[in-house]
Protein backbone atom coordinates (compact mmCIF):
# COMPACT_ATOMS: atom_id res chain seq x y z
CA UNK A 1 0.00 0.00 0.00
CA UNK A 2 1.21 3.05 -0.56
CA UNK A 3 1.62 5.60 1.65
CA UNK A 4 2.47 9.71 2.84
CA UNK A 5 5.75 9.62 4.80
CA UNK A 6 6.37 12.14 7.94
CA UNK A 7 9.03 13.71 9.42
CA UNK A 8 8.91 11.63 12.42
CA UNK A 9 8.98 8.62 10.26
CA UNK A 10 4.97 8.10 10.54
CA UNK A 11 3.85 6.44 7.22
CA UNK A 12 0.13 7.46 6.77
CA UNK A 13 -1.77 4.84 4.20
CA UNK A 14 -3.05 6.35 1.00
CA UNK A 15 -6.21 4.48 1.13
CA UNK A 16 -8.65 4.80 4.09
CA UNK A 17 -11.91 4.10 5.32
CA UNK A 18 -14.39 7.21 5.21
CA UNK A 19 -17.14 6.83 7.53
CA UNK A 20 -18.93 10.03 7.11
CA UNK A 21 -22.71 8.66 5.84
CA UNK A 22 -22.09 5.17 7.75
CA UNK A 23 -24.97 4.71 9.82
CA UNK A 24 -24.77 3.37 13.45
CA UNK A 25 -25.47 -0.13 12.89
CA UNK A 26 -23.70 -0.30 10.08
CA UNK A 27 -20.16 1.20 10.77
CA UNK A 28 -19.46 -0.89 12.75
CA UNK A 29 -19.55 -4.06 10.23
CA UNK A 30 -17.81 -1.66 7.79
CA UNK A 31 -14.70 -0.87 10.00
CA UNK A 32 -14.44 -4.55 10.25
CA UNK A 33 -14.53 -5.94 7.19
CA UNK A 34 -11.88 -2.94 6.06
CA UNK A 35 -9.42 -3.95 8.54
CA UNK A 36 -9.85 -7.73 7.78
CA UNK A 37 -9.67 -6.96 3.89
CA UNK A 38 -6.43 -4.95 4.79
CA UNK A 39 -7.00 -1.07 5.08
CA UNK A 40 -5.10 0.38 7.57
CA UNK A 41 -6.30 4.04 7.71
CA UNK A 42 -10.00 4.51 9.15
CA UNK A 43 -10.84 8.40 9.05
CA UNK A 44 -13.42 9.64 11.71
CA UNK A 45 -14.69 12.93 13.19
CA UNK A 46 -17.89 13.52 15.87
CA UNK A 47 -20.04 15.49 13.62
CA UNK A 48 -20.80 12.09 11.74
CA UNK A 49 -22.43 10.74 15.57
CA UNK A 50 -20.90 7.32 15.17
CA UNK A 51 -17.54 7.38 16.41
CA UNK A 52 -18.11 5.26 19.46
CA UNK A 53 -19.42 2.29 16.91
CA UNK A 54 -16.25 3.06 14.73
CA UNK A 55 -14.86 2.57 18.78
CA UNK A 56 -16.16 -0.39 19.37
CA UNK A 57 -15.13 -1.92 15.84
CA UNK A 58 -11.47 -0.93 16.20
CA UNK A 59 -11.51 -2.26 19.85
CA UNK A 60 -12.92 -5.65 18.51
CA UNK A 61 -10.86 -6.05 16.02
CA UNK A 62 -7.67 -5.23 18.03
CA UNK A 63 -8.42 -7.61 20.38
CA UNK A 64 -9.05 -10.56 17.81
CA UNK A 65 -5.46 -9.64 16.28
CA UNK A 66 -6.98 -8.63 12.98
CA UNK A 67 -4.64 -5.59 13.41
CA UNK A 68 -2.95 -4.18 15.80
CA UNK A 69 -3.47 -0.32 16.98
CA UNK A 70 0.14 0.80 15.75
CA UNK A 71 -0.45 -0.23 12.67
CA UNK A 72 -4.17 1.33 12.22
CA UNK A 73 -4.37 5.20 11.37
CA UNK A 74 -7.03 6.67 12.61
CA UNK A 75 -7.73 10.54 11.95
CA UNK A 76 -10.57 12.49 13.81
CA UNK A 77 -11.64 16.23 13.49
CA UNK A 78 -12.22 18.75 15.85
CA UNK A 79 -15.76 20.05 15.14
CA UNK A 80 -17.04 24.16 14.95
CA UNK A 81 -18.90 24.43 18.20
CA UNK A 82 -15.22 23.40 19.51
CA UNK A 83 -12.90 26.10 18.09
CA UNK A 84 -12.57 28.53 21.11
CA UNK A 85 -9.33 27.63 22.83
CA UNK A 86 -11.31 26.15 26.19
CA UNK A 87 -13.26 23.83 23.83
CA UNK A 88 -10.17 22.00 21.87
CA UNK A 89 -8.99 19.66 24.49
CA UNK A 90 -12.40 18.73 26.29
CA UNK A 91 -13.42 18.20 22.61
CA UNK A 92 -9.99 15.49 21.74
CA UNK A 93 -10.76 13.39 25.37
CA UNK A 94 -14.23 13.27 23.88
CA UNK A 95 -13.50 11.46 20.77
CA UNK A 96 -10.71 9.80 21.88
CA UNK A 97 -13.18 8.03 25.07
CA UNK A 98 -15.50 7.37 22.20
CA UNK A 99 -13.03 6.00 19.90
CA UNK A 100 -11.21 3.78 22.80
CA UNK A 101 -8.00 5.45 21.93
CA UNK A 102 -4.76 6.71 23.95
CA UNK A 103 -4.18 8.94 21.04
CA UNK A 104 -5.05 9.81 17.39
CA UNK A 105 -2.28 9.42 14.35
CA UNK A 106 -3.84 12.43 12.98
CA UNK A 107 -6.55 15.54 13.98
CA UNK A 108 -7.62 18.02 11.87
CA UNK A 109 -9.76 21.17 12.62
CA UNK A 110 -13.18 20.24 9.96
CA UNK A 111 -13.63 23.90 8.35
CA UNK A 112 -12.25 27.27 9.12
CA UNK A 113 -15.94 27.92 10.96
CA UNK A 114 -16.96 29.01 14.22
CA UNK A 115 -20.30 28.06 15.36
CA UNK A 116 -21.69 29.11 19.41
CA UNK A 117 -20.93 25.78 21.37
CA UNK A 118 -23.25 23.45 21.84
CA UNK A 119 -24.53 23.63 18.21
CA UNK A 120 -24.27 21.38 15.10
CA UNK A 121 -25.38 23.40 12.23
CA UNK A 122 -26.21 26.84 11.95
CA UNK A 123 -30.00 27.91 11.95
CA UNK A 124 -29.57 31.56 12.18
CA UNK A 125 -26.55 33.98 11.86
CA UNK A 126 -26.53 33.53 15.95
CA UNK A 127 -25.13 30.57 16.15
CA UNK A 128 -22.10 31.82 14.23
CA UNK A 129 -19.26 32.85 16.01
CA UNK A 130 -16.72 35.30 14.23
CA UNK A 131 -12.88 35.28 13.26
CA UNK A 132 -12.36 38.13 15.23
CA UNK A 133 -14.49 36.35 18.58
CA UNK A 134 -12.40 33.35 17.95
CA UNK A 135 -9.10 33.55 15.45
CA UNK A 136 -8.38 30.26 13.89
CA UNK A 137 -4.84 30.87 15.10
CA UNK A 138 -6.27 30.64 18.47
CA UNK A 139 -7.41 27.58 17.75
CA UNK A 140 -4.60 26.25 15.93
CA UNK A 141 -2.52 27.30 19.06
CA UNK A 142 -4.73 25.31 21.21
CA UNK A 143 -3.98 22.52 18.38
CA UNK A 144 -0.37 22.01 18.59
CA UNK A 145 -0.86 21.95 22.50
CA UNK A 146 -2.29 18.78 22.06
CA UNK A 147 0.64 17.17 19.87
CA UNK A 148 2.86 18.92 22.75
CA UNK A 149 1.18 16.48 24.96
CA UNK A 150 1.05 13.41 23.01
CA UNK A 151 -2.41 13.11 22.83
CA UNK A 152 -2.23 13.48 18.93
CA UNK A 153 0.55 13.02 16.59
CA UNK A 154 0.03 14.82 14.28
CA UNK A 155 -2.01 18.36 13.51
CA UNK A 156 -3.94 19.60 10.47
CA UNK A 157 -6.89 21.07 9.10
CA UNK A 158 -9.88 20.51 6.69
CA UNK A 159 -11.68 22.73 4.14
CA UNK A 160 -8.64 25.24 4.27
CA UNK A 161 -8.09 27.49 0.89
CA UNK A 162 -4.95 28.67 0.15
CA UNK A 163 -5.60 31.80 2.25
CA UNK A 164 -6.58 29.81 5.18
CA UNK A 165 -3.41 27.83 4.58
CA UNK A 166 -1.40 30.75 4.32
CA UNK A 167 -2.73 32.21 8.01
CA UNK A 168 -1.74 29.45 9.79
CA UNK A 169 1.93 29.01 8.21
CA UNK A 170 2.25 32.74 8.80
CA UNK A 171 1.22 32.24 12.51
CA UNK A 172 1.29 28.71 13.71
CA UNK A 173 4.54 27.25 15.41
CA UNK A 174 3.81 23.98 13.65
CA UNK A 175 3.20 23.61 9.87
CA UNK A 176 -0.41 21.96 9.05
CA UNK A 177 0.20 18.33 8.39
CA UNK A 178 -2.59 17.78 6.41
CA UNK A 179 -5.09 19.48 4.49
CA UNK A 180 -8.54 17.04 3.53
CA UNK A 181 -10.49 18.86 1.21
CA UNK A 182 -13.31 17.64 -1.44
CA UNK A 183 -11.12 16.61 -4.40
CA UNK A 184 -11.90 14.30 -7.51
CA UNK A 185 -11.97 14.94 -11.17
CA UNK A 186 -14.59 17.41 -11.15
CA UNK A 187 -12.89 19.20 -8.63
CA UNK A 188 -9.26 18.39 -8.87
CA UNK A 189 -8.02 22.08 -7.33
CA UNK A 190 -4.60 22.64 -9.18
CA UNK A 191 -4.15 25.73 -7.37
CA UNK A 192 -4.54 24.36 -4.02
CA UNK A 193 -2.29 20.96 -4.58
CA UNK A 194 0.66 23.14 -5.94
CA UNK A 195 0.78 25.35 -3.42
CA UNK A 196 0.36 22.31 -0.56
CA UNK A 197 3.09 20.91 -2.37
CA UNK A 198 5.33 23.98 -2.22
CA UNK A 199 4.59 23.83 1.63
CA UNK A 200 4.63 20.42 2.04
CA UNK A 201 1.29 19.48 3.61
CA UNK A 202 0.07 16.46 2.01
CA UNK A 203 -3.65 16.43 0.78
CA UNK A 204 -6.25 13.72 1.47
CA UNK A 205 -8.93 14.19 -1.12
CA UNK A 206 -12.97 13.13 0.59
CA UNK A 207 -15.82 12.55 -1.74
CA UNK A 208 -13.21 11.32 -4.66
CA UNK A 209 -16.19 9.16 -5.70
CA UNK A 210 -18.24 12.36 -6.03
CA UNK A 211 -20.36 11.89 -2.48
CA UNK A 212 -24.02 10.57 -4.62
CA UNK A 213 -24.99 9.03 -1.49
CA UNK A 214 -25.33 12.26 0.53
CA UNK A 215 -28.62 13.08 1.41
CA UNK A 216 -30.94 14.69 -0.92
CA UNK A 217 -31.38 18.00 0.86
CA UNK A 218 -27.49 18.82 -0.08
CA UNK A 219 -27.85 18.08 -3.69
CA UNK A 220 -28.27 20.22 -6.71
CA UNK A 221 -31.04 18.90 -8.82
CA UNK A 222 -28.68 19.93 -12.04
CA UNK A 223 -25.63 18.50 -10.41
CA UNK A 224 -23.37 15.73 -12.66
CA UNK A 225 -22.89 12.54 -11.53
CA UNK A 226 -18.97 12.01 -11.11
CA UNK A 227 -20.08 8.03 -11.03
CA UNK A 228 -21.31 8.32 -14.68
CA UNK A 229 -19.05 10.59 -16.40
CA UNK A 230 -19.00 9.06 -20.11
CA UNK A 231 -14.98 9.19 -19.73
CA UNK A 232 -14.48 7.48 -16.61
CA UNK A 233 -16.54 4.60 -17.54
CA UNK A 234 -14.77 4.38 -21.01
CA UNK A 235 -11.60 4.59 -19.17
CA UNK A 236 -13.01 1.81 -16.75
CA UNK A 237 -14.39 -0.75 -19.40
CA UNK A 238 -10.90 -0.72 -21.04
CA UNK A 239 -9.32 -1.38 -17.94
CA UNK A 240 -12.27 -4.01 -16.79
CA UNK A 241 -12.80 -2.97 -13.97
CA UNK A 242 -15.21 -0.23 -12.23
CA UNK A 243 -15.41 3.93 -12.30
CA UNK A 244 -14.73 3.96 -8.54
CA UNK A 245 -11.47 1.97 -9.38
CA UNK A 246 -10.64 4.83 -11.80
CA UNK A 247 -11.75 7.73 -10.09
CA UNK A 248 -9.14 6.48 -6.87
CA UNK A 249 -6.51 5.67 -8.97
CA UNK A 250 -6.28 9.26 -10.29
CA UNK A 251 -6.42 10.58 -6.75
CA UNK A 252 -3.22 8.24 -5.52
CA UNK A 253 -1.64 9.22 -8.95
CA UNK A 254 -1.66 13.34 -7.98
CA UNK A 255 0.16 11.88 -4.41
CA UNK A 256 -3.17 12.75 -2.55
CA UNK A 257 -4.48 10.02 0.05
CA UNK A 258 -8.15 9.12 -0.60
CA UNK A 259 -11.07 7.96 1.79
CA UNK A 260 -13.94 6.68 -0.35
CA UNK A 261 -16.79 5.70 2.26
CA UNK A 262 -18.96 2.64 1.85
CA UNK A 263 -20.75 -0.23 4.10
CA UNK A 264 -21.01 -2.68 1.38
CA UNK A 265 -18.17 -5.43 2.05
CA UNK A 266 -17.57 -5.90 -1.81
CA UNK A 267 -17.33 -2.16 -2.42
CA UNK A 268 -15.00 -1.83 0.57
CA UNK A 269 -12.57 -4.67 -0.67
CA UNK A 270 -12.98 -3.23 -4.53
CA UNK A 271 -12.01 0.53 -3.51
CA UNK A 272 -8.72 -0.74 -1.62
CA UNK A 273 -8.03 -2.38 -4.98
CA UNK A 274 -8.19 0.53 -7.15
CA UNK A 275 -4.38 1.12 -5.36
CA UNK A 276 -2.99 -1.83 -8.38
CA UNK A 277 -4.83 -0.05 -11.20
CA UNK A 278 -2.10 1.31 -13.62
CA UNK A 279 -3.74 3.95 -15.65
CA UNK A 280 -1.62 5.47 -18.92
CA UNK A 281 0.02 9.02 -18.83
CA UNK A 282 -2.95 9.92 -21.90
CA UNK A 283 -5.80 8.34 -19.45
CA UNK A 284 -4.65 10.71 -16.71
CA UNK A 285 -4.35 14.03 -18.56
CA UNK A 286 -7.93 13.16 -20.36
CA UNK A 287 -9.18 12.44 -16.54
CA UNK A 288 -7.79 15.76 -16.17
CA UNK A 289 -9.58 17.26 -19.05
CA UNK A 290 -13.37 17.08 -16.21
CA UNK A 291 -12.60 19.74 -14.10
CA UNK A 292 -15.75 21.83 -13.87
CA UNK A 293 -14.78 24.00 -10.46
CA UNK A 294 -17.73 21.90 -9.02
CA UNK A 295 -18.24 21.12 -5.31
CA UNK A 296 -20.61 19.04 -4.26
CA UNK A 297 -19.47 20.07 -0.78
CA UNK A 298 -19.50 24.13 -1.01
CA UNK A 299 -20.54 24.62 2.61
CA UNK A 300 -23.82 26.56 2.09
CA UNK A 301 -24.82 25.94 5.40
CA UNK A 302 -21.71 27.95 6.55
CA UNK A 303 -22.76 30.89 4.29
CA UNK A 304 -26.79 31.69 5.21
CA UNK A 305 -27.43 35.11 4.99
CA UNK A 306 -26.03 37.05 8.15
CA UNK A 307 -23.44 34.82 8.76
CA UNK A 308 -19.51 36.35 9.09
CA UNK A 309 -18.64 33.99 6.60
CA UNK A 310 -18.74 33.94 2.97
CA UNK A 311 -18.30 31.19 0.11
CA UNK A 312 -15.02 33.58 -0.78
CA UNK A 313 -13.62 33.59 2.57
CA UNK A 314 -14.21 29.60 2.65
CA UNK A 315 -12.71 28.96 -0.97
CA UNK A 316 -10.57 31.85 -1.57
CA UNK A 317 -12.38 32.60 -4.93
Amino acid sequence: MQSISFANGDEMPMVGLGTWKSPPGEVYKAVKTALEAGYRHVDCAPIYKNEHEVGNALRDSFDAGTASREDVWVTSKLWNDNHHPDNVRPALEQTLDDLQLDALDLYLIHWPVALTHGVDFPESPDDFVSPEEVPLTDTWAAMEALKEDGLVRHIGVSNFSVPTLQLILDEGEVRPEMNQVEMHPYLPQPDLVSFAKSQNIPITAYSPLGSGDRPDAMKADDEPTLMANPTINEIADAHGVSPAHVLLQWGLNRGTAVIPKSTTPAHIEDNLAAADLDLSTDELQTIDTLDQNYRYLAGAAWTMEGSPYTQADLWGE
